[in-house]
């Protein structure tokens, strides 16, 4: 990453990046605890490890150990700070909200990033929400912190993601998935992408591509489904063209298997093994959600096996 120093913004967060890292570095030293005292809860070394997939050192800093500072207190030092520009009250409201950083990036720990990263860059969030918090208003400081440490640790994921995607295309997934939530809320039921795409008057397959290109990058034989038998893949999911080069006896056999399901379930089937289509393209045709298509999709296949069994 390369900053201009001549240009403010950018000085500015050098500046926080440094004393992000000095933070961490006065955080980090001294401390030689086991992991199980370190989170200060009875688990073992591997269940620690299994919590963050990643480097476990950022877990150094023991919460119980933390300063908890008192709404009065908290009010003294912001006083303090930002009559008087004082950096001793500036260091202890950045240790004691250190929980505030701490609880954020667990949020984050599948994302594949190390977790001392996100902590530094949660702390850079921290610090501009201790630079930036205004008494005057009657908000608790973790209520205006909380959203600055989260935006600042997104923006690291987006600006840092191997995969670029475009802002335009990231607002409309994300307002896509704000939608989807609220839909389904209101109406008891996982809307369909129509109804995302009427309700963000985009064209339906702009969500479908906004909502692909955010996705995270997962193995073709990651398993989706298991429910006792053979589990579902990834790769079962994925449109193929050899989908549609059955052979004929193959095709007369599943046709014949295939008149003892109902309507639905034949279309479904039909478009996703003779059209060759993906579930999120069935779902969109026949107007239901995604999951909906994988459920009916199973259990046909499931009564498609009796009926050959028998």
């Amino acid at each position: 990453m390369q900053l201009s120093l001549g240009n403010p913004p950018g000085l500015v967060f050098f500046l926080y990046l440094c004393i992000a890292r000095f933070v961490f570095l006065l955080v980090e030293s001294g401390i030689n605890w086991g992991l199980e005292e370190i989170l200060n809860i009875n688990v073992s070394p591997w269940e620690v490890i299994t919590l963050t997939r990643n480097k476990v050192e950022i877990c150094g800093v023991d919460t119980a150990k933390l300063p908890v500072l008192t709404n009065a207190e908290m009010r003294e030092l912001f006083t303090a700070l930002q009559t008087q520009n004082e950096w001793a009250a500036r260091e202890k409201l950045v240790n004691g909200n250190l929980r505030l950083v701490l609880s954020v990036i667990q949020r984050f720990n599948n994302r594949g990033e190390f977790v001392d990263d996100l902590f530094q860059v949660g702390c850079i969030g921290l610090m501009k929400a201790i630079d930036n918090f205004d008494l005057s208003q009657n908000v608790k400081f973790s209520t205006y912190a909380v959203p600055m440490i989260i935006g600042e640790i997104r923006r690291y994921l987006r600006d840092n993601n191997p995969i670029r995607v475009s802002r335009s295309l990231r607002d409309i997934a994300y307002k896509a998935l704000q939608v989807r939530d609220s839909l389904t809320n209101k109406n008891s039921r996982e809307p369909t992408i129509f109804e995302i795409s009427e309700a963000l008057n985009v064209p339906k397959e702009d969500v479908v591509f906004a909502l692909d290109a955010i996705q995270d990058p997962v193995s073709l034989f990651e398993p989706i489904y298991h429910d006792g038998g053979d589990p579902i893949y990834v790769m079962d999911q994925i449109s193929d063209d050899k989908n549609k080069d059955v052979s004929w006896i193959e095709e007369i056999a599943l046709r014949e298997a295939m008149h003892k399901l109902n309507e639905r379930e034949k279309m479904i089937l039909s478009m996703r093994f003779f059209e060759g289509k993906t579930q999120m393209e069935v779902a969109d045709e026949i107007g239901i959600s995604q999951a909906q298509v994988s459920r009916l999709e199973k259990s046909a296949i499931q009564q498609m096996q009796k009926h050959v069994k028998t």
